[in-house]
């Protein structure tokens, strides 16, 4: 079994300037969930890393966070998908945070905790903070162009080995035909 760490916002769902914060402002991307379902089918465990500053921010709080979460859970359930677990880190940009992508923490953890070596493991995100997280991290950079994807790929300068898909859609249909 291998593992593919997920961005949240801009890879599973549409983002917002104004974040995410209430579980009625979640809206997924479309074919996202069937992505997810056709990954966990094909025996891959799947987590989600996400930087949530809204909560630093006092735009949210954590159990605002779990109800998003559990929307999410809910829509996947009914297409037959799975995501085995959440990271996120709650810290605004200047705290400094070791968790906080671009940071490798949050990745360095997921792997821990899942066993996981990282060289075998897959982070998909649309913002370049995912893609050099991943690189920190040792974890296979892998960039879709929804959120802010497109102008994450315009902006140049991908950590090497970076892939490129148009969605999470294609990701998961080159992995899992």
């Amino acid at each position: 079994m291998k593992l593919i760490i997920l961005d949240r916002d801009g890879t599973i769902n549409h983002d917002s300037d104004e974040y995410i914060k209430s579980p009625e402002e979640w809206k997924p991307i479309k074919g996202s969930l069937e992505a997810i379902a056709r990954l966990t089918h094909a025996d891959y465990r799947i987590a989600v890393a996400t930087n949530q500053s809204g909560i630093a921010r006092g735009l949210l709080d954590t159990r605002t966070l779990l109800a998003i979460h559990d929307t999410l859970l809910r829509a996947l359930a009914q297409v037959g998908g799975r995501i085995d677990a959440f990271f996120f880190c709650p810290h605004a940009p200047d705290a400094g945070c070791p968790c906080r992508k671009p940071q490798p923490g949050m990745l360095l953890e997921v792997a821990r905790r899942f066993n996981m070596p990282l060289g075998e493991t897959t982070m998909v995100g649309d913002a370049k903070r995912d893609l050099e997280a991943a690189a920190a991290a040792g974890v296979k950079p892998v960039l879709v162009l929804t959120g802010k994807g497109a102008k994450t790929r315009s902006d140049g300068d991908l950590p090497p080995g970076t892939r490129v898909f148009a969605d999470l859609a294609a990701f998961a249909q080159q992995l899992a035909p």
